[in-house]
């Protein structure tokens, strides 16, 4: 007929998506269970791949994402750059003083498997220290709790004299309103990935407390396996290693080669604020 238009691909294309969309709620009405789940896994995917075509008609920019300064890991990233603002003290000379909060250990010894970060701003470990009171509002209420881990970890690595040394050691601290040290860490052990810290699945180990071996069938930690010293991670001469010393040095090899350490606190500072970058 004379006058009628032909439908656009575009319109012709939307057409049969109602058209299929009508026949796939007819069709799966009763659908339940497993089979149910999964077509909602599947048409969720083909809903993300709409919603990019729909973006892309829009000529408007719209940012990745927002800047909320009340976000708790937008804190946590200015609580640990924080950190980094802090002067380094020996490990061995920590004074005892009042508050929870975030810190850092710093290794600069002989150890030849950690000499990637020799030097450098990469700490080997970071850890938090929750206050005593969750709702501590002052250093005093919060306790002692940031002093004495890190004095915790001073005698750990006493012990540990046939491969470490005490003086080998520096160390970072930061007391923190109660709340904001866990994301604090959070970014911390995300941005420096140390190889002593439980998450990076390496050397992990430090943080665990002695007990007897044979109670709960332990496995020697990684750090207990490269570092003897504590004498309940070796007294039962039953226990097994969680890995072997030859893997374990193997894997921090591989992880320095893949995740270069940060060489200098201006390198520390890029990376923050490339991370605070809205793209």
């Amino acid at each position: 007929m004379a006058g009628t238009r032909k439908p656009s691909s575009d319109e012709a294309v939307l057409k049969n998506l109602r058209k299929l969309a009508g026949e796939l709620a007819e069709s799966t009405a009763n659908l339940s269970g497993r089979k149910a789940t999964a077509l909602r896994k599947e048409i969720g995917s083909v809903v993300e791949e709409l919603a990019r075509v729909m973006e892309g008609l829009d000529s408007v920019k719209e940012p990745e994402s927002v800047f909320d300064p009340a976000n708790p890991r937008t804190v946590g990233r200015f609580v640990g750059i924080a950190l980094v603002a802090q002067d380094r003290h020996p490990l061995s000379l920590v004074p005892a003083f009042y508050g929870s909060g975030v810190y850092a250990l710093y290794y600069d010894g002989p150890f030849a498997a950690y000499a990637p970060i020799v030097g450098s701003e990469n700490p080997i470990y970071v850890g938090k220290a929750d206050p005593a009171n969750p709702a501590a509002k002052t250093p005093r209420e919060q306790e002692q709790r940031l002093s004495g881990r890190l004095k915790d970890h001073a005698r750990t690595v006493r012990k540990a004299t046939s491969t470490l040394g005490i003086d080998h050691f520096s160390c970072r601290y930061l007391v923190v309103q109660s709340g904001w040290q866990t994301a604090a860490e959070d970014y911390l052990i995300n941005l420096f990935k140390p190889i002593w810290n439980d998450e990076i699945r390496i050397c992990y180990g430090i943080g665990k407390h002695g007990d007897d071996p044979g109670t709960r069938g332990n496995l020697r930690s990684p750090w207990d396996t490269l570092h003897h010293g504590r004498d309940w991670a070796h007294r039962d001469q039953n226990m097994k290693d969680a890995r072997p010393s030859e893997k374990i040095l193997a894997d921090i090899a591989a992880h320095f080669k893949i995740h270069a350490p940060f060489a200098t606190v201006e390198a520390v500072l890029k990376r923050f604020f490339d991370d605070l970058k809205q793209r």
